[in-house]
């Protein structure tokens, strides 16, 4: 029974990933006019979007033309507010054999006044411009247009208490130059009490909200309940946040951040193809990808708009929305609450195992070790199937390389994903049907592999040196010990290590320690529910929470997967290690040895390994890798580099 459960977990959470990460369809222009239609922002992506428009290009005056002729139709009475450019943007154009004298960046600033001009106004906004060589139909005319289809829905609803301000800045591309303007010079800056931007680093996908202003615990209390509502969800976790402000780029919403100005800004990210492509044409955008985020921008412009009080900058909220259904939040200190439960379920199922099967602190201490190998083999092999898709860090020193490995990307997902499927498949395999020291070999090869395509990393020399010590203990059973304990130890193991990391990230950085915590809390209360069922394992029931809890952990953790691994799998394939690791977190239970339908046979004790489930394991992981290689080669033929490419 545990060979077709587990399978069958994985291939439900997967499932549930696809269809929790599909954009929403996009609503008809005949819709009532207080919704969102992404149908009537396309006919502006499709005015914006016939050529690039970058700053200093003809193109580009028609489109700014384009826009101010709309904003005064929506009554927002536009002015044209201009500034010059910073070194940074000069060095830009004349790196692409241009000029930049009398050249100058426009912003184009709207209002549509409210009830109450005293209040602090709304901000909403995108740019304009797009990089030279591209259409920029995501890369922002789809922002762009977004903005003016909410402002439309905004005014069918009827008159809010404050002001909106409307911003479309030029020279987002260059050095955020219109931004800067706006916030250092324009009259209205004093006036912004809250700031929603929208972007794109792609032609497709969800959108998320990946930034905010700092402390943004009352901020992310508003956007969830505002955006409950919209088309498709809403979106948006405190990893990516805090992953975002380590982060050397920037967008216009960086600048607002800068000045400790509440908001949210939100981007998809899906179909990197398109990324400052000359790809990224209306026909190529995904409509679907514009009506969530027009969704998202529309309900919380408008939710701030009518808001009594605007949010203020506090703490920091551990958030992320589950399928995209809703937000849940928590204050950063109430993680420690949540460690210790888990903490206090795992030591009941610990003491449900050791009475029911004798279960040892060695046989916790190995799965633990395996939990470890896990992570580490996982960032050797990501890191080797990588490489064969193409150069890696700061090997990728053109823009041609770039843009061929955006174009590459998905079969790089692909193959990494399989590749780290395979390390999976091996710790949940059990013991040495595998082959110690074939594992340790083919790791010893990936970190060989990883190191010649992908260059000197001593990331990648670290893990492959824990991984190959620790190979000896994978699966590892030691003499006269269970399967329902060698099984029990490898479940509390994982959890104790999961949770271990959690108390670290949570000490250090407990905005982004959700992750941990929650799946390993997770965990803790399917293992604890297992031990009250029936600690020997002895009926299927016992398997009833981990399956539960294999297939809603793992949907939502390959949903994030993928948008984690759209961010920094170019050069951090790793990062779907530790993926790997809570979903195996929640599996462990569905793998043994010696296993029938009805579980351990009753009063049978200890039993012999007969290796089968093992041997279909081995197989699939080695199946796996091989797939994995020749999706990340695969994809140098489906996309080939490029010899001219957007600078």
């Amino acid at each position: 029974m545990r060979l077709f459960l587990l399978p069958t977990s994985l291939a439900a959470a997967f499932a549930l990933a696809v269809l929790t990460t599909q954009t929403p369809a996009p609503v008809a222009a005949t819709a009532p006019g207080r919704v969102f239609s992404a149908e009537r922002a396309m006919i502006d992506v499709r005015r914006m979007a016939r050529a690039p428009h970058p700053v200093g290009s003809a193109e580009h005056g028609v489109v700014q033309a384009h826009l101010f002729q709309r904003m005064t139709a929506l009554g927002l009475r536009p002015e044209r507010q201009a500034g010059g450019l910073s070194p940074a943007a000069v060095r830009r154009i004349e790196a692409r054999g241009e000029t930049a004298d009398g050249l100058s960046v426009v912003n184009l600033v709207g209002v549509l006044p409210g009830r109450r001009p005293d209040l602090p106004a709304v901000l909403l906004m995108a740019h304009y411009d797009s990089v030279p060589g591209s259409p920029g139909a995501a890369d922002d005319a789809a922002g762009v247009a977004a903005v003016l289809e909410a402002v439309r829905a905004i005014k069918a609803r009827g008159p809010a208490d404050r002001d909106l301000i409307v911003l479309l800045t030029d020279g987002e591309e260059l050095n955020l130059d219109g931004a800067r303007a706006f916030f250092s010079e324009h009259r209205l800056r004093t006036h912004v009490g809250a700031v929603v931007n929208l972007e794109a680093r792609g032609g497709g996908g969800r959108a998320m909200m990946f930034e905010t202003g700092p402390g943004n615990a009352e901020t992310i209390d508003q956007y969830a309940r505002f955006t409950r509502h919209a088309s498709g969800g809403t979106t948006g976790n405190a990893l990516a946040v805090f992953v975002y402000r380590l982060m050397p780029n920037g967008t216009d919403f960086t600048l607002a951040a800068d000045r400790r100005l509440p908001g949210v800004n939100l981007a998809f990210v899906g179909r990197p193809d398109q990324y400052h492509s000359p790809r990224s044409t209306p026909d190529a955008l995904d409509q679907g990808s514009v009506q969530h985020i027009g969704g998202q921008a529309l309900e919380a412009t408008d939710g701030f708009l009518r808001a009594p009080t605007l949010p203020r900058a506090t703490v920091d909220a551990v958030h992320a929305d589950v399928f995209g259904l809703g937000m849940v939040r928590h204050s950063p200190g109430f993680g420690w609450v949540l460690l210790a439960a888990a903490g206090a379920l795992t030591a009941f199922a610990a003491w449900g195992a050791r009475h029911a099967t004798g279960l040892g602190w060695r046989s916790v201490a190995r799965g633990a070790a395996g939990g470890l190998w896990l992570v580490s083999a996982s960032l050797v092999v990501a890191h080797a199937v990588r490489s064969l898709a193409g150069p890696m860090g700061q090997r990728v020193d053109t823009p041609e390389t770039y843009y061929t490995l955006l174009r590459r990307l998905p079969w790089t997902e692909a193959g990494v994903s399989l590749g780290v499927l395979a390390v999976a498949l091996v710790v949940l395999a059990g013991r040495a049907r595998v082959g110690r020291r074939r594992v340790a070999g083919v790791l010893v090869g990936a970190a060989l592999l990883a190191l010649v395509l992908g260059g000197i990393s001593p990331l990648v020399i670290g893990a492959a040196v824990l991984a190959v010590g620790l190979s000896g203990w994978i699966g590892d059973v030691a003499a006269g010990e269970s399967e329902a304990e060698s099984v029990w130890g490898g479940w509390l193991g994982m959890i104790v290590l999961v949770l271990t990391l959690g108390a670290v990230a949570q000490a250090v950085a407990p905005e982004a320690a959700f992750l941990l915590i929650w799946t390993g809390l997770v965990a803790a209360l399917a293992a604890a529910a297992a031990a009250l069922i029936g600690a020997r394992l002895e009926r299927p029931t016992t398997l009833i929470p981990s399956v539960v809890a294999t297939v809603l952990v793992g949907g939502w953790m390959l949903g994030l997967g993928h948008f984690v691994f759209l961010g920094v799998g170019m050069d951090l394939p790793g990062a779907l290690g530790l993926v790997a690791l809570l979903i195996v977190l929640q599996a462990r239970p569905l793998t043994g040895e010696g296993l029938t339908g009805e579980g351990l046979t009753p009063g049978a004790g200890r039993t012999p390994h007969d290796g089968r489930s093992a041997r279909v394991l081995a197989v699939a992981a080695a199946l796996c890798l091989i797939l994995g290689c020749g999706a990340a080669l695969a994809g140098r033929v489906a996309a080939p580099a490029v010899a001219d490419a957007p600078a």
